[in-house]
């Protein structure tokens, strides 16, 4: 076994210092990388929802019409019929609209979970300070 010299560990302490260093800047690198990849995939992906969400658009628009179509041809009038399709498509997005607005309040998003941690940890340091 040898002995190594106490002179020497300011040299080797910073040996392992650079290596660290070395190793953390590629770590970074690597990470970076890895995040613009993820980005670029992810707004691949954000295109493709957008067109679907078109695509879904200009389907609805179709069958909202074919839907006027049929009713106009069971016996209405086309501009009652249209009417009908165009209150029931007002109706549904409106409730769809009430269920975001609900899920988007001030109180639905309060981390109430994060507030009782909180609580309990102030109450727990309160009276660890007091013990």
């Amino acid at each position: 076994m040898q002995r190594t010299d106490l002179r020497d560990a300011p040299g080797h302490l910073v040996a392992t210092i650079r290596h660290l260093s070395s190793l953390m800047q590629g770590e970074l690198a690597l990470a970076k990388a890895e995040i613009a990849r993820n980005l670029s995939r992810a707004g691949v992906g954000l295109v493709f929802f957008g067109v679907a969400a078109l695509v879904s658009l200009v389907a609805l628009n179709v069958l909202a019409t074919a839907l006027v179509g049929y009713i106009a041809a069971a016996g209405l009038s086309l501009g009652l019929a249209a009417t009908l399709v165009g209150g029931g498509l007002l109706a549904i997005a409106a409730g769809f609209a009430f269920a975001g607005k609900t899920r988007l309040s001030a109180e639905a998003l309060h981390p109430t979970r994060t507030v009782e941690n909180l609580s309990r940890d102030i109450d727990s340091i309160k009276e660890a300070s007091n013990a």
